[in-house]
């Protein structure tokens, strides 16, 4: 698997203001469990419960569209809060009290313009699994995520770029079809043995 970033979207983001004059907060979830995502090239994703265990205490930011340039928060410096429960990956943002946060985040957020929630991500070579579902559509189930790069609310849902969702949809072909070859193989030599059992108590 490359180190390539990729970028993932379920979750969803409020603005929330707790007491009277206080500042307000940004709260979402980047990622949901079990949800899948929209079509992301011939495949979807699951994220499964366990995937970011190893990364809630990497030094994360909290971007806007993940666009660098517009911090909204970071783990070190407490601006940005991570935790997961059985939702899903939550955040809690304090952002900067700017004239610009006002207008481009805050104010869109509290008219719901904004709704939605990403997060960018690297993934181990075994940090997943290829399944096929009923319905025919390829499934890659994250199982663990290597590095958390950021969690976003964003305009809208970030996908990975065609290039690699071909990638992605010819290894889960090519892994989906060696399974069944070796599931077909122990099949045959099941039935053999089976057979051999047989001719062996005549």
């Amino acid at each position: 698997m490359s180190k390539d970033n990729q970028f993932y979207c379920t979750g969803e983001v409020r603005m929330e203001t707790r007491e009277e004059n206080q500042a307000p907060v940004i709260i979402g979830y980047a990622a949901k469990f079990d949800t899948r995502s929209n079509n992301l090239g011939g495949f979807v994703e699951v994220i499964a419960k366990g995937a970011f265990d190893d990364v809630l205490e990497d030094d994360v930011r909290a971007l806007f569209n993940h666009d660098r340039n517009f911090v909204l928060g970071r783990v070190p410096a407490g601006t940005l809060k991570l935790s997961v429960d059985n939702v899903g990956l939550r955040y809690e943002i304090t952002p900067p009290d700017t004239q610009t946060v006002r207008d481009l985040v805050l104010e869109p957020l509290k008219r719901g313009d904004i709704t939605q929630s990403s997060f960018a991500f690297r993934l181990p070579s075994d940090g997943y699994r290829w399944d096929e579902g009923d319905d025919g559509v390829y499934v890659r189930t994250i199982t663990r995520v290597s590095k958390l790069l950021d969690v976003s609310p964003v305009t809208y849902p970030a996908y990975n770029d065609t290039e690699a969702s071909a990638r992605a949809l010819n290894e889960a072909k090519k892994a989906l079809k060696t399974d069944s070859e070796e599931q077909r193989q122990l099949a045959v030599a099941q039935e053999q043995a089976h057979r051999d059992r047989l001719l062996k108590t005549l």
